[in-house]
């Protein structure tokens, strides 16, 4: 595969991992702090969904794509803004595998809480609390590997 058609690849998959997170991450907090039960329900469906078809599908690609340009650019594996955008890829992937979790919980309790017209339960708050809690690392790491990526500085 051709560089050029490779990097192209890399750089529109990471605009729809970050831009799905963020537009996702966006959306959930506002509907949240609406404290609209039926938009809640929505939009937390809408989020599982493009968590599924964007997030994990770009979160594979990532790294497929970022080795192989790192094989034919010739950089070492070791060198420190590759080894840290790793790490802190690994970071972000830890955060996120319990955001689906949490995620489809909150929309299932958000379907029930507006199926049957009540309010949503403490349970669906503290699962939100830790959402943004494991958002936020997530999101300081991506907008530190873009950073890494473009300036390569060590």
């Amino acid at each position: 595969m051709d560089y050029v058609v490779l990097k192209w690849l890399h750089i529109v998959s990471s605009t729809l991992l970050f831009g799905t997170g963020i537009g996702s991450a966006w959306y959930m907090l506002v509907a949240n702090v609406s404290r609209d039960v039926r938009a809640i329900a929505v939009v937390a469906k809408y989020v599982v969904i493009a968590d599924w078809l964007f997030t994990a599908t770009t979160a594979i690609l990532q790294p497929l794509t970022g080795f192989y340009m790192v094989y034919l650019a010739g950089y070492p594996l070791h060198s420190k803004w590759l080894m840290w955008s790793i790490i802190l890829y690994a970071i972000a992937g830890a955060c996120w595998l319990p955001v689906v979790w949490l995620q489809i919980r909150m929309r299932d309790l958000a379907a029930e809480a507006a199926r049957t017209d009540t309010a949503l339960p403490a349970l669906y708050w503290r699962y939100f609390r830790i959402w943004v809690t494991l958002g936020v690392p997530a999101f300081a790491a991506f907008i530190v590997i873009f950073w890494l990526m473009v300036a390569k500085p060590m």
